[in-house]
């Protein structure tokens, strides 16, 4: 067997490994890199997605609904035989099952192995980190957890620092339904609003658990919620009355933006903070931004112009990926930034925030979403039928 869940060595539990394998991520231990894993977890397919090791997928269950996983077969979170039988020795899951499980799926070859959603910004780096660990060791994988965690808040810091400064707060929410559930202030996602520039109705609030009066009281100006659920809040008792709702500024999400904990990150505060100060994917025609977010925005908005108007005309040649450096690069950042999907200076190198704007324009204009700038996508982006981002 690859894998077993006895011993304690190289264990990442409280840093980085000595070696990639063995590997000992939650007093389970892997002895081999995986041939094969079947993620049970939307949370943990979101975060192997993150981290660019979906290739050692081979499974999935029916509620891991990101689109880059649609190829997978489905498999039953007990089914230990066909996660087997497609060539799975790992499956990941938010926490185990009891004693039976684990031993029913240890006598069909599969090791579960239990990692927790992150609790705060700061257990992000942990929950990357034992991912990553699990998949690829306890160095490589280790470190490319941590790295990635802190790649993706710091795109997310890079949105906040060009939130236009008021003195007025924006109060928000976001609603799973309209029978009183939320993201609460004790939730991981709740920390999103504050980076959107907007202040959480539901803070005070806990578990989840947002009452219609709560909910009154704070008559939030802005409610985001999953797809499908704003026709629900326009005919619900008390939702409907609701000055957001009235004055329709209800907007729906991707469902996996507020509840895993991958790029949709990203994308959450993006979509909030676009929808809120829509003057962020607006081009003024001098390059600068229309906020008065401070000098760091506003010299990021003039260099913009500057290297924009030296830039020949017309779109990219070849494909264009991480660790791409160059003018190519820099056409693309601006051309994403022109559509609203780049909030922050180009720079000329295409790292993980650039991968992020790339896979939201793919997402927006209905394309495969692999974050990579390839020749149809390139095509589409510097054509006239490109989605903008705030036409989502």
């Amino acid at each position: 067997m690859l894998l077993t869940g006895c011993g304690q060595t190289n264990d990442v539990t409280s840093g980085v490994g000595t070696t990639d394998f063995p590997v000992t991520v939650n007093e389970v231990t892997i002895q081999q890199k995986p041939e094969g894993v079947a993620v049970l977890s939307d949370n943990l397919a979101d975060v192997v997605l993150a981290l660019n090791y979906e290739a050692v997928l081979k499974a999935r269950t029916a509620d891991c609904t990101q689109s880059d996983l649609e190829v997978l077969p489905i498999v039953e979170p007990t089914d230990y035989a066909a996660m087997s039988g497609v060539g799975a020795t790992l499956a990941l899951v938010d926490e185990l099952p009891g004693e039976e499980e684990v031993s029913a799926a240890a006598s069909a070859g599969v090791t579960l192995l239990a990692i927790e959603p992150a609790e705060s910004r700061e257990d992000l780096e942990r929950l990357y980190s034992q991912v990553g660990a699990a998949l690829q060791g306890g160095v490589t994988g280790y470190e490319k957890g941590g790295k990635t965690a802190k790649n993706v808040f710091i795109t997310i810091d890079d949105v906040e620092r060009v939130i236009p400064v008021s003195d007025t707060p924006k109060v928000s929410c976001y609603l799973f339904d309209a029978q009183g559930h939320g993201v609460t202030g004790d939730m991981f996602h709740s920390i999103l609003f504050s980076s959107a520039g907007l202040t959480n109705a539901a803070t005070d609030c806990t578990g989840g658990d947002f009452p219609l009066e709560n909910l009154k009281l704070a008559d939030p100006s802005y409610i985001f919620c999953p797809t499908g659920v704003k026709a629900q809040l326009e005919a619900a008792e008390g939702y409907k009355d609701l000055t957001a709702v009235k004055e329709g500024r209800v907007y729906e999400m991707d469902p996996t933006w507020m509840t895993c904990q991958g790029r949709g990150l990203i994308q959450a505060v993006s979509f909030m903070a676009g929808t809120v100060f829509p003057e962020l994917l607006e081009d003024t025609g001098d390059g600068t931004q229309s906020t008065d977010s401070g000098d760091d925005a506003q010299s990021g908005g003039d260099s913009s112009s500057s290297a924009t108007s030296s830039l020949p005309e017309g779109a990219p040649s070849g494909e264009l990926k991480i660790g791409d450096e160059g003018d190519d690069v820099l056409r693309l950042q601006y051309r994403l930034q022109e559509l609203g999907y780049l909030f922050v200076p180009p720079t000329g190198l295409f790292a993980e925030g650039t991968e992020q704007c790339v896979k939201d324009f793919q997402l927006l204009n209905g394309m495969v979403v692999t974050g990579v700038a390839d020749e149809a996508t390139i095509a589409l982006l510097f054509s006239d039928e490109a989605v903008p981002r705030n036409a989502s």
